[in-house]
């Protein structure tokens, strides 16, 4: 047999730009240490976003084996992004008392091993059950890293940094697809979970040798009272607020898309395989470079003027997606992809820059918008997709798309800082 895709994505085979600075003692500290968290971060966000959606592909395989429906089976996935997202703040709560590293180490040696223990369910309800648990032990990373982040890395390269731990969610989430999809063809899914839960169990031991302790973490115990204060005046601020809604339509819409456009493709109108359909899943790859890139155009040229043109290439892509010639629609998406991960590039960093106190409590509530979105929006589109096919699923999707770019250009009134 041919060997799988994952371990040619492991840890060890991906470059980042800054790597070589950790082992050259004639390079500053500073320099070493955003080396080590911009790797460390990067194969976090692998690993974790591998795990989270490494069932997106296999919704019409658990459709057809548990007998549920196309919206049922998407649980699968909703669960887990619906527990992250109510688990961010507490896992933020959590890091601000025992520290941003432990918080993420935990979160990535728990998720790897309930993935391993997913592979073995014997229903439908078990996998559901597992998956919403691993929601919640998953929240503990994304919640921490951008605040991480934030506090550790200089201004001038938070940028350059909220990228590339984005590229790795991007890699992650498409090597987790791709694997998963092929590996089911090839064995089976229970084979592919397995696979990519030993991996993350793997990346879990580098990033703990990697990522640098904190520097400028102090901790802190925060009376609740404290916490839903601190939520409050975050809401109240004007330009948070529409970050927070923006992180929600744009998620919600890229998990749709990619939700149901595997029963599209698998359907007598195009007749793909599992394996050709995970394939699709390779234009992940599109959303390292443009993370990393709107975060450079971020930086030189103001989140303002770039918010609102990557939301504009998104409902370009989604439009495209209604041709019926699969080329086109492969294009469609490449822009969608390209769209969404600049977009989320772009708000991430802006939410890091924007707040001056309270940060973790800041990125998890972004992160809850965003996670919430997922949850939500690609529940709701599976019974659009029932009820009106492929068309009425674009139908909504282009609605939030809409909604998002009235309040990314919005964003353009509203003062620089809070």
């Amino acid at each position: 047999m041919m060997a799988v895709p994952v371990p040619s994505f492991s840890c060890r085979n991906v470059s980042l730009p800054q790597s070589p600075a950790l082992a050259d003692p004639s390079v500053s500290v500073p320099v070493r240490r955003s080396a080590g968290a911009n790797r460390a971060l990067f194969l976090g966000g692998f690993a974790t976003f591998s795990i989270l959606n490494c069932v997106q592909p296999l919704l019409p395989v658990f459709a057809k084996q548990f007998g549920v429906s196309p919206m049922l089976s998407s649980w699968t996935l909703s669960i887990s992004t619906g527990a992250l997202s109510f688990c961010l703040l507490l896992a933020s709560i959590v890091s601000d008392r025992r520290g941003r590293k432990i918080a993420m180490s935990v979160s990535l040696f728990a998720s790897a091993l309930i993935t391993l223990a997913s592979s073995l369910v014997g229903g439908f309800a078990e996998l559901v059950a597992l998956r919403g648990l691993l929601g919640v032990v998953l929240a503990g990373l994304p919640a921490v890293a951008m605040t991480y982040l934030s506090e550790e890395i200089e201004p001038a390269s938070l940028g350059y940094s909220m990228g590339v731990y984005i590229a790795g969610t991007a890699l992650g989430g498409m090597t987790g697809r791709i694997a998963a999809g092929m590996l089911t063809d090839w064995v089976s899914w229970r084979f592919a979970m397995a696979v990519v839960g030993g991996v993350a169990l793997l990346i879990a031991c580098e990033f703990v040798r990697s990522l640098p302790p904190s520097t400028n973490f102090r901790p802190r115990a925060q009376p609740l009272s404290e916490v839903v204060a601190g939520a409050i005046r975050h809401f109240r601020d004007g330009a948070l607020l529409r970050l927070y809604l923006i992180a929600f339509l744009l998620m919600g819409t890229f998990v749709s898309l990619y939700n149901y456009l595997g029963f599209r493709l698998l359907s007598p109108q195009f007749g793909l395989s599992h394996t050709a359909v995970s394939l699709i899943f390779g234009l992940y790859v599109i959303g390292m470079f443009s993370s990393v890139l709107t975060g450079r155009m971020s930086d030189l040229f103001g989140r303002r003027r770039v918010l609102w043109i990557v939301v504009l290439v998104m409902l370009a892509g989604l439009l495209l997606t209604l041709t019926k010639v699969l080329a086109l629609i492969v294009l469609g998406v490449a822009l969608f992809t390209f769209g969404f991960f600049g977009g989320h590039a772009t708000a991430s960093s802006w939410v890091g820059r924007r707040v001056k106190e309270n940060r973790a409590l800041a990125s998890a509530l972004y992160l809850f918008c965003y996670y919430l979105g997922a949850s939500v929006i690609g529940s709701w589109t599976g019974s659009l997709w029932e009820r009106g096919g492929w068309a009425g699923v674009v139908t909504a999707l282009a609605g939030c798309l809409t909604l998002s770019l009235m309040l990314a250009v919005s964003l353009r009134k509203v003062p620089a800082a809070s």
